[in-house]
C-alpha cells in the first residue's frame, strides 16, 4: 500500500498537533475526577507503582512524562466533552480492536 500524500490542511493539522501543550498532571487529574490510582495507571497504560510515585514526596517521587500528561489531558476532554462527540466519531475514534 502506497502513502497517501499529505494536504496542506492536513500537515497543518499535524503541526498543530505536535506543537501542541496540552498536558495535566496526575494531581489535577485526581483532584478533578472520582477515580483512583488503578484508573489512572490504566488511562496512561503505566503500572500501579509508576502511578503511586507520582504522588510520592521526597526521593521516591517520579516525575510523569510528557505523554502521561497528555494522556490525562485527553482522557479529561473526552470526559468534558463526551456528550458533545458525535457518535459515529466516538466509535472511530474509541472502537475496540477486536470489533472492527
Amino acid at each position: 500500500m502506497k502513502p497517501r500524500p499529505l494536504t496542506e490542511q492536513e500537515q497543518t493539522l499535524i503541526d498543530l498537533y505536535g506543537y501542541c501543550q496540552l498536558g495535566m498532571t496526575p494531581q489535577q487529574f485526581y483532584a478533578k475526577w472520582q477515580v483512583n490510582h488503578e484508573a489512572i495507571a490504566f488511562i496512561c497504560s503505566r503500572s500501579m507503582s509508576t502511578v503511586q510515585r507520582w504522588f510520592r514526596r521526597g526521593k521516591n517521587y517520579r516525575r510523569p512524562q510528557p505523554a502521561d500528561l497528555r494522556h490525562l489531558a485527553l482522557m479529561d476532554f473526552l470526559l468534558e466533552h463526551y456528550q458533545d462527540i458525535p457518535e459515529q466519531l466516538f466509535k472511530a475514534l474509541c472502537c475496540p480492536k477486536h470489533n472492527p
